[in-house]
């Protein structure tokens, strides 16, 4: 069993920045390919970005790209998503997700743990 705890939500005018940061239990972290999704009120949850077990591969979705950056730190259990240039169509609440064997990425279903979330809310 892995859990996963988001932190770093919060209020930013547009053009700022947050640092989003995910904390994984359980020693098979490494393994795990790691994603960070987003939910909008009143909307269907959407994949933002991912990253492969070596931080050597990431996957964004085109409204992040280049913006947003993910990146992992496996001795520290830890994966962040840095936004920059926030917009107020990125204000939803964040999940990082953990897939335990790599399938489709950009997919929620893909993926076996989740975090509760954090709140990101972008003013303009």
């Amino acid at each position: 069993q892995v859990q996963l705890v988001e932190s770093g939500g919060g209020l930013v005018q547009a053009g700022g920045s947050l640092r989003l940061s995910c904390a994984a239990s359980g020693r098979t972290f490494s393994t795990y390919v790691m994603g960070w999704f987003r939910q909008a009120p009143g909307k269907e949850r959407e994949f933002v970005a991912a990253i492969n077990w070596s931080g050597g591969s990431t996957t964004y979705a085109d409204s992040v790209k280049g913006r947003f950056t993910i990146s992992r730190d496996n001795l520290k259990n830890t994966v962040h998503l840095q936004m920059n240039s926030l917009k107020p169509e990125d204000t939803a609440v964040y999940y990082c997700a953990a897939e335990r064997v790599p399938r489709t990425v950009v997919a929620g279903s893909s993926y076996d743990y989740w975090g509760q979330g954090t709140q990101v809310t972008v003013s303009s």
